[in-house]
Parts: structure tokens; C-alpha cells; sequence
């Protein structure tokens, strides 16, 4: 059972999915599928090239840009900031439970002028805390408005 929670019109985030949650993920408008998630994190989940050609099979795009326990770094949220501007639809991002994936599209929406405290009640809705990282989104939001 796909487990996709909204964060805004154009972004969902899920715990870790299957190729078999892909054709629901494009019946909701997904059309491109972002991996938080590092290969090889816990036994049995798939690895991201098996997502990749599962999504790539029915038509959708994909993009890895995995988050480790060392946590975000700059390059990451540039490279999520830019997928989700690339996307010409709904973009999924998913990790092992999909926090990492919430925290990492916080980060982005903040470091393109997005409002942190619209997207802490976003993340919120959506089932997400994401005070752990929300002086980095203050950060990110000062410096995009400079």
C-alpha cells in the first residue's frame, strides 16, 4: 500500500516504494521519481537502479540525490531545487520513511524564497516535523532573499 503524503500541489514524499507503486504514483500525475535514499541503507530494500528502470519502463523520470546519515549538504539542496524546477509535473521523492525526503524539499523550497513557516505547516500536514532543520531553512530563506 503506497504510503504518498502531499507536501504541495506539485510534490509528494513517501516512505521507501516499490516498482509496483509506480503506476499509481503516474495515475496521481508523477512524472518524475526522486531517491533520497542511499543504496544498500537496510536488507531488502530496492536498490535505486531497480526504481530507475521500473519508472524509466512506464514513462516517468527519475533522479537520485541520496541523503546519508551525514546529513544535507549545499550541493544536495541545489540538486533537489533543481529537479523539482525541472519537473513538468508532480515529483515523488521518497527515502527510507520520508523525512529525509521532507527535509530535503524544505531546505530547497526555503533556499528559492519559499516561506519556512508555510513549509514547516506543509511538512506538518503532510505528517512531517521538520523543526530539526528549520534554522537551516531560516538560513536558506535570508540568503535567497539577499
Amino acid at each position: 500500500m503506497a504510503d504518498f503524503r502531499t507536501l504541495s500541489d506539485t510534490v509528494l514524499a513517501s516512505p521507501q516504494i516499490v516498482p509496483e507503486q509506480l503506476a499509481l504514483a503516474k495515475n496521481q500525475g508523477v512524472t518524475l521519481v526522486i531517491n533520497n535514499r542511499p543504496d544498500g541503507e537496510e536488507a531488502g530494500q530496492p536498490d535505486g537502479a531497480v526504481i530507475e528502470a521500473a519508472a524509466k519502463e512506464i514513462g516517468l523520470d527519475y533522479c537520485a540525490i541520496p541523503v546519508t546519515s551525514a546529513g544535507f549538504s549545499q550541493p544536495q539542496v541545489e540538486a533537489m531545487a533543481q529537479a523539482l524546477d525541472s519537473s513538468g509535473g508532480k515529483v515523488l521523492a521518497y527515502c527510507r520513511s520520508g523525512t529525509r525526503s521532507t527535509f530535503l524539499w524544505s531546505l530547497a523550497q526555503a533556499s528559492c524564497g519559499g516561506d519556512p513557516e508555510s513549509v514547516t505547516r506543509a511538512a506538518a500536514q503532510a505528517g512531517y516535523d521538520v523543526s530539526p532543520i528549520r534554522p537551516a531553512m531560516d538560513m536558506f530563506a535570508a540568503r535567497s532573499s539577499e
